[in-house]
């Protein structure tokens, strides 16, 4: 292809001959005609081309790249028009780089472009340099001089002999190439100016450059003159401020140090401190005393008086002894809890009898989201005490209770004596939240350090490391929280008494809901609530099929997603319907909430052999436990499945021991075992399953497996079992009543031990439940089974055992 293809009209008068030369690739640099311009190149192909160029008449084509990142470019990663220059002077440098003079001599345009291996070459066309002899060119070139004049006046370090060299240049275009290479353009703007061939035409694009860089560098100029006036006002007032310092030191009586030591000495004279901490005070403000206070000594003591005036030594507050007060505030923040409100109500009743109790120490151990700290905070409120809390979770250092020594830097009290301070008397109500989440490392043992604050024997001599001094800390109620007693080390457990908040009910977080969180939820929104209506069985659907939990964190989430759903409506309606109101049943809470996230369980319809249904408690309330056993031909093999723990499948042991001890009852062989393979499933396999209270129902699923008989579907059970088939004592009792109830079940089997719990559980619940309190295995295959079981079985083989589906016969 020719080069006039592609010129342009105006191009066609200034192209001449096509050349072949050595390519160069320039990175962050356009090199103009005229200009001599150092580079340093390491490029194979770079040196390639610098070699073959030396070799002929030291002629190559530079082209600027695109993008200076690519190492190999294409013809695409370089401009088109470019520059033909000669090598005046070539180095070669230790580091194998090459450093070359290069002067500009004339614009080419690149037409095409040959890559081989060895170096890159372009096939080029010259562009001559076109005259410019009008009086518009002329104005246009006074223009430039007298626009750069200014640029280089504005801070631009340029030597004054380049103004002396442009004088001397009438060219048009030369005059352009000139300027441009001395200004701080960008790479892309250069290029435009290079690929200017009319000289009028690249004059005007190189005064509108240089405009726009005056007038960023007006702007810079007046930004540097505001700083540094700043910099003088600053710098200024410090001066003086230093001059003040001086003149005060040395009048003498104006000396703040010694104003700070009579501060100090009035404020220890009118605290009202125990003596041990007044004689301390007093000995270490004679240190400071003696002290330069420049040093970092008197620094720490500082520290350490302004610690041992600002937390509370006899300051306390009135406390309200007003049981019914009391009790209606309690009843007022949080429904239910009625051991706690009992024990709060106790306290108060002994303090209005007794002038002096030692604090006692509380902990509320529950699962998340029950009101355990909100409790707390609800306490001070009834008691019109001060509230402190702080957070143990995650709490490794023993410095962290205790302080530390005032031998370390930094050194501080521990969070006991900060949170004394911030409360700012000495009978706070003080929560210790999540006690069950401290660790232990190489720093010690926090739960250890906790000892002494949490006994009513010991906490009114507290020693904390930093203050060196004994605190008492008799008047704080202490109120401890926690999810579960296992990790809180016994010796801790010992000191506390435990009150345990199991969850809330249905009917339950239906009140809490309607009474408390509705409203809030309405209010955090701004909706109205005459303007909406949340109907109980929509309270119900969301409690059931979109929260999975024993308190109502969750419950609260929905309702907020419900009232932020109601709010955007309401935004884009209310111009068209402004008193539009909304009313939620069960049926419009799949809109607002999505498909239900949870499915809890139901009873089975209909009696069935080998399957049997128990109750297991979470941490998110009860739920029912199916069991299913399976009777195959084999040689006397159990396997439980359904990822449980140990202590389920000791229970499926303990089960079929029992079962084979009973053979006779059940009307078995005596080696009934040893022709079958027993197969006990608990379903839903990837949810981790473990506690000693599924024995009598594996008993009793097993039974109903080998006998043939079927297992009521409206009956639950709970309790574990022993070899001899004594049922033991569980825990949870209420969660697990309130998921027979949920799922409609009738009837449920609890250890006799449990009885005496029943008066925990809600009378409701217990009105749709029949509860059958069993001692015994034996009166629980009585009530689970749907027949008299069994005294004799038929003489014969009995090859496999007995099958799920096969029949016992009389």
């Amino acid at each position: 292809m020719s080069p006039m293809s592609e010129a342009t009209e105006t191009e066609k008068t200034i192209l001449n001959e096509r050349q072949l030369y050595p390519l160069l690739p320039l990175r962050d640099i356009v090199i103009f005609p005229a200009m001599v311009t150092p580079l340093f190149v390491g490029r194979t192909r770079s040196i390639s081309a610098l070699e073959r160029a030396m070799e002929g008449n030291r002629l190559l084509f530079l082209a600027t790249q695109r993008d200076p990142k690519i190492d190999d470019p294409t013809r695409e990663d370089l401009y088109e028009v470019g520059t033909v220059g000669q090598i005046v002077q070539m180095l070669k440098l230790p580091d194998g780089t090459i450093k070359v003079l290069i002067e500009g001599r004339q614009r080419a345009r690149m037409v095409d472009f040959v890559e081989r291996e060895e170096l890159l070459s372009a096939d080029a066309v010259l562009c001559e340099e076109l005259s410019c002899e009008s009086k518009e060119c002329d104005a246009l070139m006074r223009g430039v001089r007298n626009a750069f004049e200014t640029y280089i006046n504005l801070g631009k370090k340029i030597p004054a002999e380049v103004l002396t060299s442009l004088a001397g240049i009438v060219a048009a275009g030369r005059l352009a190439d000139s300027v441009v290479a001395h200004l701080s353009i960008s790479i892309a703007d250069r290029q435009e100016i290079l690929e200017s061939f009319e000289p009028t035409e690249r004059l005007e694009k190189l005064l509108a450059f240089i405009d726009r860089e005056i007038e960023i560098l007006q702007i810079e100029k007046k930004i540097r003159g505001r700083v540094k006036r700043q910099m003088e006002r600053s710098q200024k007032e410090y001066y003086l401020n230093e001059q003040m310092r001086a003149i005060q030191k040395e009048l003498g009586d104006k000396d703040e140090f010694k104003q700070e030591l009579r501060e100090l000495e009035e404020q220890i004279g009118s605290k009202r401190m125990s003596k041990d901490a007044a004689d301390k005070a007093q000995s270490e403000l004679r240190k400071l005393k003696m002290m330069s206070p420049m040093s970092a000594e008197a620094t720490v003591v500082r520290n350490y008086l302004g610690w041992l005036l600002s937390i509370p030594w006899r300051e306390r507050s009135r406390a309200r002894l007003d049981v019914d007060a009391a009790e209606q505030v309690l009843d007022v923040d949080h429904y239910g809890l009625d051991k706690v409100k009992e024990r709060i109500v106790e306290y108060l009743a002994v303090q209005a009898l007794v002038k002096k109790i030692k604090g006692p120490i509380l902990c509320l151990v529950g699962p998340p989201g029950v009101g355990k700290t909100s409790l707390g905070r609800s306490v001070a409120r009834a008691l019109n005490r001060k509230f402190v809390r702080i957070s143990l979770g995650g709490v490794r250092d023993e410095a962290e209770i205790r302080g530390h020594r005032r031998t370390y830097i930094g050194a501080m009290p521990g969070k006991i004596i900060q949170g004394m301070r911030k409360a700012g008397v000495n009978n706070p109500v003080f929560l210790l939240d999540e006690v069950d989440k401290m660790s232990t490392d190489f720093r010690g043992d926090p739960s250890s350090a906790l000892l002494e604050v949490l006994d009513p024997e010991q906490n009114s001599t507290f020693g904390d490391h930093f203050l060196d001094v004994d605190y008492d800390l008799s008047n704080v109620l202490f109120i401890a929280t926690a999810n579960t007693l296992q990790s809180i080390p016994g010796p801790l457990q010992d000191r506390m008494e435990i009150i345990r908040i199991e969850g809330y009910t249905e009917e339950e977080k239906l009140n809490i809901a309607r009474r408390y969180l509705l409203d809030k939820q309405l209010a955090a929104h701004g909706l109205k609530p005459e303007r909406v209506e949340v109907l109980d069985d929509a309270l119900y659907e969301i409690i059931r099929r979109y929260t999975r939990e024993a308190g109502v964190r969750s419950l609260e989430r929905e309702l907020a997603k419900i009232c932020r759903k109601m709010a955007r409506d309401l935004v884009k309606v209310q111009k068209v319907e402004p008193g539009r109101r909304y009313r939620i049943d069960a049926a419009a809470v799949k809109p607002y909430l999505g498909v239900p996230r949870f499915q809890h369980g139901a009873k089975d319809e209909e009696d069935r052999i080998g399957m049997a249904t128990g109750l297991a408690w979470t941490e998110v309330g009860g739920e029912i436990l199916t069991i299913e056993t399976a009777i195959l031909p084999g040689s006397g093999k159990l396997t439980v499945t359904g990822k449980l723990g140990d202590v389920m499948r000791e229970s499926a042991q303990a089960a079929l021991s029992y079962v084979r001890s009973r053979w006779q009852q059940l009307g078995l062989e005596s080696d009934f075992y040893q022709k079958i393979d027993i197969h006990i499933h608990v379903p839903e396999g990837a949810i981790p399953k473990d506690g000693p209270s599924a024995g009598i129902t594996m008993a009793t699923a097993l039974a109903s497996a080998l006998t043939g008989r079927m297992v009521a579907s409206d009956l639950a059970m709970t309790g574990e079992i022993t070899l001899r088939g004594r049922v033991l004592a569980i825990g949870g009792l209420k969660e697990k009543l309130l998921a027979a109830r949920r799922a409609g079940l009738k009837r449920v089997l609890i250890p006799a031990e449990n009885e005496k719990n029943l008066e925990e559980v809600p009378a409701q619940i217990l009105a749709h439940l029949e509860v059958l309190p069993v001692n015994h295995m034996d009166e629980v295959l009585e009530n689970a089974l749907s027949a008299p079981l069994p005294l004799t079985v038929l003489p014969g083989d009995r090859k496999g055992g007995l099958d799920a589906g096969e029949t016992v016969h009389h």
